[in-house]
Parts: structure tokens; C-alpha cells; sequence
């Protein structure tokens, strides 16, 4: 200890740096005929993977007493950053010399200073002790729904916290994409970040034409859908790895489009069906809406399902619609348009002028064989007056 202790030369306090559980014990100091004694208690607080942890992980905290006397029993209590109490559980490890307890499942709020209470009657001990608890994770939550419509553009992001809790470690990750309703896992690119907070992004698939944004927040992941098309839908998974541990956050893409039984426009008189559609079940508090623009009550359909119809007899500017919880998510709008009257114009004309034409060469016809037949007629008169000369 000679190399971790000095003495005040004017006080004659004795100072001890770097303290071991090996140092506690009776300290005496002999002064003439003065006798002091004064008995050293250590406690020695770890926690678990050094204060480092992945959101769900449950750390583990040890205490351990160190002292000349027998040793007391303790009663330990823990309070997080929040300054609340935080339920602990003795571990079967636990002895009188040496506590073990594990906390609760870590939250990424949770990072900060937490408090060890140690309190004991007798000896009278009431100590206080400070440790850090980092904890990585995501600002966003765990599960997010986000809703689009075919052809738009979506940035898909992550907001991880480890500037905010000025992590120091190294740690990886992935974004992966799992497409609505197939088991089937594609990885889009991994991303390293060092203990000085430096990302590297390193694209993996160029799937559907997924891009990484050039410009984006720092401490962001991002991927970026220039152009959505409907079997774009499905789980995006940004997930991060610590020594052998993960944390993942997952953003449900949901694309809505909208269609009709036939193309092009609507003759007078006939029917088309307009049908609304969504890549994925939708949850108890959404459904899908079709309603006309200056329509009535009698124009709306409604559906919780994934799909949605409408009957149209009309021209009129039809809207769908994603509502949840009296939200409106997304619309996509579809025009129907009836067949022009001047097409109708056009087959009367039409047949108008086929009737005439008809007349006309039935006319042509008649005049012609009138024609022939006097030609005929005074072909046979020219012929007879010549028999009767020769006679």
C-alpha cells in the first residue's frame, strides 16, 4: 500500500488512493503516548458487462464488503436514472461477503447514473454509491407501421441513441427486408460504428433499387424506396450486434394501391368495379374507405379487410382511403370518365349515312336501267326501219 498512501504532514491524515478490498482493517496511529484506531470498511461495486448493455438486456450487480469485524448484513437499494426505485433480485450466489442482484430488462430511456443505497444498523452504514449504465437501442419504437401508395417515395430511418449516451465502444449492424407473406430474408447493406462514433455503411443487395441516402442526421440509418411498388411491402429490420448480443427495430411497410375491372372510360349505361387494395392485413383499429368527391352516403364502402370494392355507373373523381383510428393514413384518387356523347353522334351519323349511300346507289341503279332500257328500245325501232327500206 506504501505505493497508494500518503500522510499529511500538517494534519497527519492519511490518504489512500486506488482502493482495494485488501485495504480495509484496522488503521492505527500512534502519536507520544496517543493511541488512534480506526477500523476500514471497503465496498466494491462491479456491474456486468461493464455498464454496457443492448436494450432487454437484465444487468447484474455485485457488491462486495471487505472489513476487519464480522460483516454485516446489508440492505441494498437501487434506484435508476430516473431517481425511482428499481426492483432487485438476490442472486443463489448471495453471501454475506459478496451480494449479487439482477435488475430489471433495460430500456433504451434507461441509460444514465443510477444510485447503490447500502444502509446497515449495526455498524451504522449509510453509503451511496454512483455507476453508469449505458444502454444502445433505437429512438424509434420497437414495432412501427408506416403506410404508402404505389409510385410515391419513402425514407425509411432509425435514430440510434449512441451519441446521445456517448457510447465508447465498437458495434455492427444490418438492415434487412422480409417481403409481406415469404419467410425469405434479404440483407440490404451492414454498417460498422467505431468507439469514436465514425460510420461505414456498406451496401449488400441492390434489391428493388434500394439507395442509401447520401445526406441524412447523424446516428441515422436510412434506406430510401425512390419509386414504391406494391411488392416493395413488408418488414424492414435495422438490428445491431455487441459482443454476441442484438437489439433489432422493425418498420412494417404497407403500400396501398387501386385499380379497375376494365381499362379506359365507362360507356353509358355499363358498370366498372374499382377495387382497393393493401399489401398486408390491416390492424383492429384501421380500414379502408372508398367514397365519391360531391358524392352521398350511398357511395361509401367500407371494409376492414385488406380490400375494398365499389360499383360505378357514373363519371365522378372516387377517393380510397386508409383510416386509423380516425386518422387518415394514405389516399390514392381515381377518375372514371363516361364515353364522350359526340362517339354516340358519330354511330347515328354514321349509320344515317350508310342508309342514304344505300339509297343513293338503289337510285343510281334505277336511273341506269331506265337508261338501258330506252337505249334498247331505240336500237330495236333504228333496227325495224331498215328491214322495211330493204323490202
Amino acid at each position: 500500500m506504501t505505493n497508494r498512501s500518503e500522510i499529511d504532514r500538517k494534519s497527519k491524515h492519511l490518504k489512500v488512493f486506488d482502493l482495494r478490498l485488501s485495504d480495509a482493517g484496522t488503521y492505527t496511529c500512534e502519536y507520544g503516548s496517543q493511541v488512534a484506531r480506526i477500523s476500514l470498511h471497503v465496498f466494491q461495486l462491479t456491474i456486468s458487462s461493464d455498464g454496457y448493455f443492448l436494450v432487454n438486456d437484465i444487468p447484474e450487480l455485485t457488491l462486495t464488503q471487505s472489513a476487519s469485524h464480522s460483516l454485516p448484513d446489508l440492505t441494498i437499494t437501487v434506484s435508476d436514472n430516473n431517481k425511482n426505485t428499481v426492483r432487485s433480485t438476490p442472486s443463489e450466489n448471495t453471501t454475506r461477503q459478496k451480494y449479487v442482484l439482477k435488475l430489471k430488462q433495460l430500456e433504451a430511456t434507461d441509460s444514465g447514473t443510477w444510485m447503490c443505497h447500502i444502509h446497515s444498523d449495526s455498524p451504522l452504514i449509510n453509503q451511496s454509491i454512483p455507476f453508469d449504465v449505458k444502454v444502445l437501442g433505437f429512438q424509434n419504437p420497437n414495432l412501427e407501421r408506416k403506410y404508402v401508395t404505389v409510385g410515391s417515395a419513402v425514407i425509411l430511418s432509425w435514430l440510434l441513441n449512441f451519441q446521445k449516451i456517448k457510447w465508447k465502444e465498437d458495434f455492427t449492424g444490418q438492415l434487412n427486408w422480409k417481403q409481406q407473406g415469404s419467410a425469405t430474408t434479404h440483407e440490404l447493406f451492414a454498417f460498422s460504428i467505431t468507439a469514436r462514433g465514425e460510420q461505414q455503411e456498406i451496401k449488400k443487395s441492390s434489391h428493388f433499387g434500394s439507395e442509401i441516402p447520401e445526406s441524412k442526421p447523424d446516428g441515422t440509418i436510412q434506406v430510401k424506396l425512390p419509386k414504391v411498388h406494391f411488392n416493395h411491402s413488408g418488414q424492414y429490420k435495422c438490428e445491431l450486434a455487441y459482443k454476441g448480443r442484438h437489439v433489432q427495430s422493425r418498420i412494417d411497410l404497407v403500400v396501398m394501391k387501386v385499380s379497375a375491372s376494365h381499362a379506359g372510360l365507362l360507356p353509358r349505361g355499363a358498370e366498372m368495379t374499382l377495387t382497393c387494395q393493401v399489401s398486408g392485413p390491416l390492424p383492429s383499429n384501421a380500414h379502408l374507405l372508398w367514397e365519391r368527391v360531391n358524392g352521398t352516403q350511398m357511395d361509401i364502402e367500407k371494409s376492414k379487410q385488406h380490400e375494398v370494392k365499389v360499383k360505378v355507373r357514373a363519371a365522378g373523381l372516387w377517393y380510397c382511403h386508409l383510416i386509423e383510428d380516425n386518422d387518415r393514413k394514405i389516399s390514392l384518387r381515381y377518375p372514371v370518365e363516361e364515353t364522350p356523347d359526340w362517339n354516340s353522334y358519330v354511330t347515328i351519323g354514321a349509320s344515317v349515312g350508310g342508309s342514304v349511300l344505300t339509297l343513293g346507289l338503289a337510285c343510281l341503279c334505277i336511273i341506269s336501267s331506265i337508261r338501258w332500257q330506252r337505249r334498247r328500245v331505240s336500237a330495236l325501232v333504228l333496227v325495224k326501219g331498215d328491214q322495211t327500206i330493204g323490202l
